[in-house]
């Protein structure tokens, strides 16, 4: 996965989530992004979790979220990275 989603908060709201009226705005990943998520792939990939978000706060790794990692669409919107369809490719290999 080559991207990320950073939250932007808009106005006078704190909260970056889209939820909340943030902006989605799609970005490469950073050399760090790219180092956490090698270092935590093969171990959540153990664990059978294909599909999770991290979420970053700068350098550091704030969140694993296994239940309901987002922004496929906002992603593939942005950037024409089709992050479902990559996901779907992982899932065909998990199960052959």
């Amino acid at each position: 996965m080559p991207y990320s989603l950073a939250r932007i908060p808009q106005g006078s709201e704190v909260r970056g989530n889209l939820a909340a009226g943030g902006l989605g705005v799609a970005q490469p990943l950073t050399a760090r992004d790219r180092e956490i998520a090698d270092t935590l792939g093969p171990v959540l990939a153990a664990r059978g979790l294909l599909l999770v978000g991290l979420d970053a706060i700068g350098d550091w790794l704030t969140e694993v979220n296994v239940t309901s990692p987002t922004c496929f669409r906002e992603i593939m919107e942005q950037t024409g990275f089709d992050v479902a369809a990559m996901f779907i490719d992982a899932l065909e290999r998990a199960a052959a």
